[in-house]
């Protein structure tokens, strides 16, 4: 059994609580500017697992590269309208939200 006070027990539990949802039904976490995007290149579970230890540092650079960000009224915009499903994970308050 792996330890619970592990990286890479936390890490599975972030990866169990990731799953594909149609972008439409995120739109209430978007209106409440809770939606985060996830650059295509990075890996969402990464990503989700460093909001949840607050590692400031690292999303900090990642916006600064803006591969992470609030997700925008044009990419909300072209998601709704072609129906697309998002890979997402909560990390309270976030949605972590990953797309096409």
């Amino acid at each position: 059994m792996i330890d619970p006070s592990t990286d890479a027990f936390n890490k599975d539990k972030v990866n169990l609580e990731t799953s594909k949802i149609a972008w439409q039904e995120l739109q209430r976490f978007f209106a409440s500017g809770a939606a985060v995007f996830v650059a295509a290149e990075l890996d969402l579970v990464e990503v989700a697992y460093q909001f949840s230890i607050d590692n400031k540092d690292q999303v900090a650079e990642w916006m600064q590269n803006q591969q992470v960000g609030l997700v925008t009224d044009a990419q909300a915009l072209a998601w709704l309208e072609a129906d697309t499903d998002v890979w997402a994970v909560v990390v309270k308050p976030w949605i972590l939200v990953q797309g096409d």
